[in-house]
């Protein structure tokens, strides 16, 4: 059965796409730390660590991050993009991207930020338009 992000990121479920290529999508967290949290994965496999992946797939997926990760900072105003690789919510390889403002705020047990649809939707369209740069 496919995870939730095999199925976010076939399109099956909607999803706020920030960037896409033939082997990897990145897409807004709709339960972000901070404006512009985004979640990056490999689309052609739902293992669920990270360090199972093939090598081809783990490199590929640190690239396709670090093209994620500038485009991120470039439309959101931070002082760095933080990154984790957690895992444990959903059986699928995630890379988290956070912007910060400082070392806290990529805590996991902070306060959730509540992000509108139009919020999310022009934030989503900064990162893709930054992304399409690179």
């Amino acid at each position: 059965m496919a995870t939730i992000f095999t199925r976010i990121a076939s399109g099956e479920i909607p999803s706020y796409k920030v960037a896409e290529d033939e082997n990897y999508y990145a897409f807004l967290d709709i339960n972000p730390l901070a404006k512009g949290h985004t979640l990056v994965i490999p689309k052609h496999t739902e293992d669920d660590y990270i360090f199972h992946l093939d090598e081809a797939t783990y490199a590929g997926l640190w690239a396709f991050a670090r093209k994620v990760a500038i485009a991120l900072k470039e439309a959101v105003p931070c002082k760095r993009v933080g990154v984790c690789v957690l895992g444990m919510e959903v059986p699928h390889t995630h890379i988290h991207l956070v912007p910060l403002q400082s070392e806290g705020d990529l805590n996991f047990t902070n306060k959730r930020v509540v992000v509108t649809e139009e919020e999310n939707r022009a934030i989503a369209a900064s990162i893709l338009k930054a992304y399409e740069k690179i």
